[in-house]
């Protein structure tokens, strides 16, 4: 089949999936690429995939040939891809032992790279507070490179949830009254929480947290980009459990 028509009505309903009141509605997201909609397919999340016309058909699934025009119409990206999926959004699993939550991040490019890198660094668990920007955000899920197939994460009212990690050692960012990260260790079940890009930690959740750390740094810099902290914080963190 090769839908041709803009106006075609199956088309006209996955443009829509750009509004994120539509993706909640339908539980349903999209992915751009070869790269993600391999990942999508290894994980058993693509239910559609359009491709481009005079393209090859890459993996066994329900699939619809479109124009150029159609292709353009439904992407997101500016230099359109020959692969567009659509996807089941995620089931939440129960949580993991090593966990990076997130309050309130605001950048979909910082909660992609979050997500990247604690793929990277053997994390098992985002938890995201609900006042964290979509998940399911065509930046987002372009940041992540596909790792978001292979990450649990969880979408919690974060201050609450953190009171029933009672058996955790919740760890907040503080350079004042911090551990420097290299002379902590750290045990098997932690949460390193990473705040909002202007405004860091709220109070509410940072009295959640029962233990501080910083990264020592060069003095002339007074932060880092949240994503570029994380990833640090996680990478450290890995080499305490020496897990490669």
């Amino acid at each position: 089949m090769l839908i041709t028509s803009q106006s075609n009505e199956k088309i006209k309903n996955i443009v829509k999936l750009k509004e994120k009141k539509q993706r909640d509605k339908l539980n349903l997201f999209f992915v751009e690429g070869i790269d993600l909609i391999t990942e999508a397919y290894k994980n058993n999340c693509l239910k559609e995939l359009y491709v481009l016309e005079n393209n090859e058909i890459p993996f066994d699934v329900n699939y619809t040939y479109v124009s150029k025009e159609v292709m353009k119409k439904i992407s997101d990206l500016e230099s359109i891809s020959a692969y567009f999926g659509i996807c089941e959004k995620k089931k939440e699993q129960p949580i993991g032992s090593k966990i990076i939550a997130l309050d309130n991040i605001q950048d979909p490019g910082n909660l992609g790279t979050i997500i990247r890198s604690a793929c990277a660094f053997n994390f098992d668990t985002i938890l995201i507070s609900d006042d964290t920007v979509d998940l399911y955000n065509p930046k987002t899920i372009r940041s992540t490179k596909g790792m978001i197939f292979n990450m649990n994460v969880i979408i919690k009212k974060l201050p609450e949830y953190l009171k029933t990690l009672k058996d955790y050692d919740i760890y907040g960012t503080d350079v004042t009254s911090g551990i420097n990260i290299k002379e902590e260790s750290f045990k098997d079940k932690i949460v390193i929480v990473i705040g909002n890009e202007g405004n860091g930690i709220s109070q509410e959740v940072k009295q959640m947290c029962n233990k501080f750390i910083y990264l020592k740094m060069n003095s002339s810099c007074e932060s880092l980009n949240a994503s570029v902290a994380a990833s640090i914080i996680m990478y450290e963190v890995n080499n305490k459990w020496n897990i490669f």
